[in-house]
Formats: C-alpha cells, sequence, structure tokens
C-alpha cells in the first residue's frame, strides 16, 4: 500500500507537467496531425524528456525502480503516433539503461517497447475517439509486458522474481491510471478548442446573416449604424466603426462621445488603411494615432472594404487593452471585411445595371445558398486556428468566389473563366469537407477560349456535391471535363454519388424561379438552350459506377469574337 501511495504522488508530478505541455501550440498542432518535422522532434524530445522525468522520481526497491517512466512516451504514442511513441519511449529507455541495475536492458527494452504500444493503439485510433477506458487497458496490458520483459531479461531470475511480485500491481494500476488520466486531460484540451472554434463561428454566421440585408443597400450613415450595432452586440468588442473614405459613417461602443457620424477620419491607422488598402493592426494608443485627449481606444483591427477593386471604406474593431488584438480578431475582421466587399460590390451592380437581361441573371444569383457563405466562413474561421496561412488563401478564395459572380454578368466569358471560378468554389468546399471530396479538373487547352454564359459551370459542381456527395458518408468524386468535339467542344460534370431520378429530369430542367434549389439547373438550361439553341441545353445520365453526368456542347466561337462577345 505504501508503494502504491508513493507512485501515485510521483505519477501525479508526471500528469502535471504534461498538462502543461498540452497548453503549448506545437503539442496542439499534434493532435490535430499538422506538426512540422521540426515540431514533432521537439515533442518526440518532450516526451522522452517526461520519462526521464520518470525515472529520477522512482522508488528505489531491491536494486531496481518502481516509476511512472513508461506514462510519458505511451501518452506520446497514443496522440502522435508510433514515431513519437518509440523513439520517445528510446530516449527515455536508454536513459534508464545507463543508470545500471540488474534490470537496466529490461527497463530500457519495455519502455521503447511500451511507447510503440501507444503509437500503434493509437494508430488503431486515429479515426476514431480514444476513451479512458482503453487508455487504462492499454496501459494496463502495457506494464504487464514490462514485467514479462524484466522477467525474460534480468538476471538473476529470482531477484527479478521478487521484484515483479512487490512491483507489478502497483505499478500496473498506477500507470495505467495516469495515462486514463492523461487521455482525459488531452481530450478536455480537444473539447475546448473545438468550443471556442464553435463559439467564434456562431459569431461571425450571427454577423453575417444580420448585417447582409442592410449591406446590400450600399454603405450609408443608416446601413453602417446597422451593421455596427450588430457586430457590436455579438462581438463583444468595446467599440466598433464603419468610416467611407472622407468620414465616420458610424462609431458605436467606447469612443463615440469623440468619434462621431459626419466627422472626418480621425485616426492614423485608418488612413493607412484606405491608402494601402491593406489591413492595419494597432496594439497602443499611438499606433492608433486618435489625438483626442482621454481617448479610451487603446487597440484596433482596421480592415478596408472594397468595391470592383477601388477602396470605399473601412471597418474598426477596438479593444480598451493595450496589446488586446489576437489571431482570431485578425481573422475574424479580414473575413467580415471580405464578406463585406462583396456585399458593397453587390450593391453597387445592383445601382448601375439596369438592364432587363439582369433580371435572369439574379435569379441565378440568388441560389447561391447563403449557408455556403456562412459554411465558409466557418470553415475558415477553424481553420485560422490550425493554419492562419491556409485561411488568408481561403478567404481569397471567397472573395474571387463572389467577384466572378458579380463582374459583367451580362456579357459571355470563356470556359477558363469559368473553370477558375469553380475552382475557387472547389477550393472552399475541398476545406470544408477534407478527404472526402476529391476533385479532378481536365481541360483541353484547345477548348479554354470558347465562350460560355458566365455561371454555367459552378451551378452543376455545385448540385453535383450537394445532391450527388454530400449525404454520402464517405464523400466522392467530382470530375469536371472539356473536350474539343466535332464542331465544338462537350463539357460534362461528374460524380461518383447517390444518382439522379431520371425520370425527375424534366421536372427538374422545367422548374422556374420560384422554385428555390432547382432554379440554378434551370436558368442554366434555359440560356444555353436560347443563346445557342434546343440541341445545345444540359442532358442527364446515369454513370454505370454510379453517380451522375451532366454534360452540354458548346459551338465553336465565330474569328474575331472576344470575352466580351464583341467583335475584336
Amino acid at each position: 500500500m505504501a508503494l502504491l501511495v508513493a507512485l501515485a504522488e510521483r505519477m501525479s508530478v508526471v500528469i502535471t507537467l504534461a498538462f502543461i505541455l498540452t497548453r503549448s501550440r506545437t503539442f496542439r498542432r499534434l493532435l490535430e496531425e499538422k506538426a512540422s518535422l521540426r515540431q514533432m522532434l521537439f515533442l518526440i524530445f518532450a516526451f522522452g524528456l517526461l520519462g526521464i522525468f520518470g525515472s529520477y522520481a522512482g522508488i528505489p526497491v531491491q536494486d531496481a525502480l518502481a516509476n511512472s517512466r513508461v506514462i510519458a512516451p505511451l501518452v506520446g504514442g497514443l496522440f502522435g503516433g508510433p514515431l513519437v511513441g518509440f523513439l520517445s519511449g528510446l530516449i527515455a529507455g536508454g536513459h534508464r539503461f545507463f543508470l545500471g541495475g540488474f534490470t537496466a536492458l529490461a527497463c530500457g527494452v519495455s519502455t521503447t517497447v511500451e511507447g510503440l504500444v501507444g503509437g500503434l493503439v493509437g494508430r488503431a485510433y486515429r479515426d476514431r475517439r480514444l476513451t479512458w477506458p482503453v487508455a487504462f487497458i492499454t496501459g494496463f496490458a502495457a506494464e504487464g509486458l514490462q514485467m514479462l520483459i524484466i522477467l525474460a531479461l534480468a538476471r538473476p531470475f529470482a531477484a527479478a522474481w521478487s521484484l515483479v511480485r512487490i512491483i507489478a500491481l502497483p505499478m500496473m494500476l498506477v500507470n495505467a491510471s495516469g495515462i486514463a488520466l492523461a487521455v482525459v486531460i488531452i481530450q478536455s484540451v480537444l473539447r475546448e478548442q473545438e468550443l471556442s472554434g464553435a463559439l467564434q463561428a456562431q459569431k461571425a454566421l450571427e454577423i453575417a446573416n444580420q448585417t447582409l440585408p442592410y449591406l446590400r443597400r450600399g454603405l450609408t450613415r443608416e446601413t453602417a449604424h446597422q451593421a455596427a450595432r450588430i457586430i457590436l452586440a455579438v462581438s463583444g468588442l468595446e467599440a466598433v466603426a464603419i468610416t467611407s473614405r472622407e468620414e465616420i459613417l458610424a462609431h458605436l461602443g467606447a469612443g463615440s462621445d469623440h468619434h462621431r457620424p459626419g466627422q472626418k477620419i480621425l485616426t492614423n491607422a485608418t488612413r493607412q488603411a484606405l491608402a494601402t488598402g491593406k489591413i492595419q493592426v494597432a496594439q497602443t494608443a499611438q499606433d492608433i494615432g486618435c489625438h483626442h485627449p482621454g481617448c479610451q481606444l487603446r487597440a484596433a483591427v482596421v480592415v478596408p472594404l472594397c468595391s470592383r477593386g477601388n477602396v470605399v471604406g473601412t471597418l474598426k474593431l477596438y479593444h480598451t487593452r493595450a496589446n488586446a488584438v489576437g489571431p482570431l480578431d485578425l481573422e475574424l475582421a479580414a473575413g467580415l471585411g471580405h464578406l463585406f466587399s462583396t456585399q458593397l460590390e453587390l450593391a453597387e451592380i445592383d445601382r448601375q445595371e439596369k438592364l432587363v437581361a439582369r433580371a435572369e441573371i439574379r435569379a441565378l444569383q440568388s441560389q447561391i445558398n447563403p449557408h455556403f457563405l456562412f459554411n465558409a466562413l466557418n470553415t475558415i474561421m477553424t481553420v485560422c486556428r490550425q493554419d492562419p496561412e491556409k485561411a488568408r488563401q481561403l478567404l481569397g478564395h471567397l472573395g474571387d468566389f463572389f467577384r466572378r459572380n458579380l463582374q459583367h454578368l451580362e456579357r459571355p466569358v470563356t470556359l477558363a473563366t469559368e473553370v477558375e471560378h469553380v475552382r475557387s468554389y472547389l477550393a472552399i468546399e475541398q476545406a470544408r469537407f477534407g478527404s472526402r471530396l476529391e476533385v479532378k479538373i481536365d481541360v483541353d487547352p484547345n477548348v479554354a477560349t470558347y465562350l460560355l454564359p458566365p455561371l454555367t459551370l459552378q451551378p452543376l459542381v455545385e448540385n453535383a456535391v450537394k445532391h450527388g456527395l454530400l449525404s454520402r458518408r464517405e464523400g466522392g468524386r467530382i470530375t469536371l471535363t472539356a473536350r474539343a468535339v466535332e464542331g465544338g467542344a462537350q463539357i460534362a460534370v461528374s460524380d461518383n454519388g447517390v444518382g439522379i431520378d431520371l425520370a425527375r429530369v424534366a421536372q427538374l430542367l422545367a422548374a422556374g424561379p420560384g422554385d428555390g434549389k432547382r432554379v440554378g439547373l434551370a436558368n442554366v438550361h434555359e440560356r444555353l438552350r436560347l443563346l445557342y439553341g434546343p440541341e445545345h441545353g444540359l442532358r442527364f445520365r446515369l454513370n454505370p459506377g454510379g453517380g451522375t453526368r451532366v454534360e452540354f456542347t458548346l459551338p465553336r466561337p465565330e474569328r474575331g469574337t472576344s470575352e466580351k462577345g464583341v467583335a475584336s
């Protein structure tokens, strides 16, 4: 009993050190399977050193040590895989070997083997949630294996047997409990990350959902005030402001006593954002550059708002504490800035474009599911915690995706332009679905300059993702091909998903603007037929291996036509 209590005391120290390790960004990246080689090596040495500490914290028993050395390598293996478990076990076990004693070799070998065992169990549970009972059983069995190795390698056998009789049950119980406790702690860290990301995503989605109706009307004092009010209420920031190029349109929260609508822009950070078109981060009152005495604003992120390539204003998120702008604030501001810029471009188009032909285009635009916006932002908010560079790339794809929706929608575009639009859409969907979504794009360069109506391919690809693959747990593959055929080009979008009921195809293509989800395909079908003739509409068929293939043909463009659809 005394040995059991003493081991438990030493195990608690090892667990405390392991808990401190879990707070590091490097360890969290290991849990997300995104650790670099350098970070992986750091963690291998960290777990190995924790194992060495377990040896030094051991209790001398008959010229040997009862210890908690195995906890760190085995836990490292459970979460880092066989390589982390084996190498950290080798470090801790090698150190134990050089400490000497008649069990030196046996303990060195067993520690290495136990780290590897943890890694193999971790690999088996890579796609499943590792629970504490599994961890306890793994630790208990691994420690039992150590006792067998001691009996097999330690000499004299009588001394080894006497030692095992004393230490076996206490070490198996205490170390297995320590491993289970470590798993509980690490799982709580993971849940904390998930909850934090979910809360941030929820805020962003709520802001996006509530501000869209206002910003679609353009950037005015009224719409800016409503948008700032929503952001301030949802985000928990100390102040929010929106400006045009010349003046403050809205400022709510701290500093509103002297940052008033209608005033000229007061802060240097805002002037820099307007001048450079780049996000500005100010971590001190001096960086913000407000010259009003007693201004409470101490940190800010200022995002330029753009429309058709021009900076038209800024969105500003403020804190009243210095150095308070963190990665989440920055990514939230960048995401909202892209979304707001897109909405302002939509407002500008709504104001300038009065052609009757745009009514049908707007019907197609309206079918870009708002949930795609929200899911994209949700994905980006999650990715930004793991890989800020990738998050920035995804924001770029999102901006490109919507900007291509808005540019010259009444004019034909090249097939290459449409394919780039699809790439932006699929980049976001692949970030969201990961390995569940496989994409193959194969376009013959000879047909890349063929002309077709804008927003032709994206609805077909989106339909394949949503209705062909989304319902399948394992996901699937989207293939986009373009081939030269006699008299023109054949374009096809194919998936290996659930397939479509061909009896409903006629009903699908006949759907009108009020028919919700189906208007996108009906719109594409009708525009192709009206522009090129009835034979160029959409055709559906089932793939032999499962899934749906939708295809259409484009006529060879006449000489002298350009992307603007006029003679060059």
